[in-house]
């Protein structure tokens, strides 16, 4: 079975996400307290989640499977960024 991508709602989560980027950083998105360094805010993917959703006028929501393929697409950029931020300031 093929996977189900939903790309506009991909454009839209990454829009989205690097306005965030922009405004508030990266740190943003890391929790601020747990016993790993740097550990991503699952609220944080879900609100870019949520607002690409919403952005999507009169659209009816997209398949689970899209979303959940948007939602691992969107915590594999904040990866990537976290990695390069950690390799820039030499961790």
């Amino acid at each position: 079975m093929a996977d189900i991508i939903d790309l506009t709602l991909l454009a839209d989560a990454r829009r989205y996400l690097q306005k965030l980027l922009d405004t508030r950083g990266i740190t943003y998105f890391l929790k601020k307290e747990g016993h790993r360094l740097f550990q991503l805010e699952p609220a944080k993917v879900e609100l870019v989640m949520r607002t690409a959703m919403r952005s999507r006028k009169g659209a009816q929501r997209p398949p689970e499977q899209a979303v959940e393929h948007c939602r691992a697409e969107i915590r594999r950029e904040l990866i990537r960024r976290v990695a390069s931020a950690m390799l820039q300031t030499g961790l």
